[in-house]
């Protein structure tokens, strides 16, 4: 699930389950509302991804790479290692902004990157 929230000068995307092959056909229409809102900072929240495969590395890369050309910028909050990874590894990390401060609601104890809900280190 995305919801998108928005704001005089940026939209959030907050993205819940898994970002991949089976959820594709939401991202063209996610996207053209992203793009057509031109906010100068899109932030994508990740707290609540539970997996994401490359389709939905390329959906991020998408939003990133318009609000690019348009001067914009892209923050990733709440993203784990293993999300970021996917990202490096398409060459794509660059492109993104991310919040190493966020703590995300569901796991305040956790430490930045891990998996929500994940255990606090003892």
């Amino acid at each position: 699930m995305i919801e998108i929230a928005t704001s005089s000068t940026t939209t959030t995307l907050v993205v819940a389950g898994d970002l991949d092959l089976a959820e594709r056909e939401q991202f063209p229409e996610v996207t053209a509302r992203v793009v057509g809102l031109r906010r100068q900072l899109l932030v994508i929240d990740m707290c609540r991804v539970t997996f994401m495969d490359s389709t939905g590395a390329a959906f991020l890369i998408s939003l990133a790479d318009a609000g690019r050309r348009r001067g914009g910028a892209t923050v990733l909050r709440g993203a784990a290692d293993r999300d970021l990874f996917v990202l490096e590894i398409c060459g794509a990390l660059e492109l993104f902004r991310i919040d190493p401060d966020h703590r995300c609601e569901l796991d305040a104890g956790a430490p930045a990157g891990s998996p929500a809900g994940a255990p606090a280190p003892a």
